[in-house]
C-alpha cells in the first residue's frame, strides 16, 4: 500500500509554500485565469469558479501521488502561484514537477526559482525521490533558462505536443537526478 503524503509548510527566504485553503478560492481562481501564465504552461480550456472550488477540495487533501503547494509572498501574504509534484511514482522514485506564477509583476523576481528550489529539496530529501522531471515549451525561454540554471538536464523533445495559436509546439523534456541535486545543493 502506498503511503499518503501529508502537505508540508515550507519556509523560504521571500516566500513560503503551503497547502491550498478554502479561503484561497478568489486568489487561486484569479491565478488560474491569468492568460499569460496559461499560455506559457500550455493550459487550455475555461475553468469556472465552481470547478476551481472543487479542485481546491481535491488538492487540499493529502494524496498518494501528488503534493500541491501554493506560493505565498511572505511580505504581503499574497498567493501568487503554485508548485506541484505530481505523478509521484514510489516504485521508481520519480515525480513530475510543475510551477505557475500569476501576473507579470510577480515573474522575474526570483519567487519561482525559490519555490522550485524548495520543492526540489522536499522531493529529493523528504520524499527520497531519485528523479524529478518536467516539460517546458520552447516559447517560454525564460523558464527553460531557469530550469537549466537550477540543474535540470534536457532529456529530449516531444514533437508537436501542443496545438495552440493555430500551430503545433514541441515540448522540451528535462529532468534532474538525486546525485545531480546533491552535487548542486549539498552545500547550500
Amino acid at each position: 500500500m502506498t503511503e499518503v503524503i501529508t502537505l508540508p509548510r515550507i519556509e523560504g527566504e521571500h516566500i513560503h509554500l503551503r497547502g491550498v485553503e478554502e479561503s484561497d478560492l478568489e486568489s487561486y481562481y484569479n491565478f488560474l485565469l491569468d492568460e499569460e501564465m496559461g499560455r506559457l504552461t500550455g493550459s487550455q480550456g475555461e475553468i469556472s469558479r465552481e470547478q476551481t472550488a472543487a479542485w481546491i477540495r481535491k488538492i487540499s487533501a493529502p494524496a498518494e501521488d501528488r503534493v500541491d503547494l501554493m506560493i505565498i509572498v511572505k511580505e504581503t501574504d499574497e498567493l501568487i502561484g503554485e508548485v506541484v509534484l505530481n505523478e509521484i511514482d514510489p516504485d521508481n522514485r520519480s515525480a513530475n514537477i510543475r510551477i505557475g506564477i500569476r501576473s507579470h509583476e510577480h515573474r522575474g523576481r526570483g519567487y519561482g526559482t525559490e519555490a522550485m528550489t524548495q520543492m526540489l529539496r522536499y522531493g529529493f530529501e523528504t520524499l527520497k525521490l531519485h528523479r524529478i522531471h518536467l516539460g517546458v515549451y520552447p516559447f517560454n525561454p525564460r523558464a527553460v533558462h531557469v530550469y537549466e540554471k537550477l540543474g535540470f538536464k534536457r532529456d529530449g523533445v516531444e514533437r508537436d505536443a501542443l496545438y495552440a495559436d493555430g500551430e503545433f509546439h514541441n515540448l522540451i523534456l528535462m529532468s534532474m537526478l538525486e546525485d545531480e541535486y546533491r552535487a548542486i545543493y549539498a552545500t547550500k
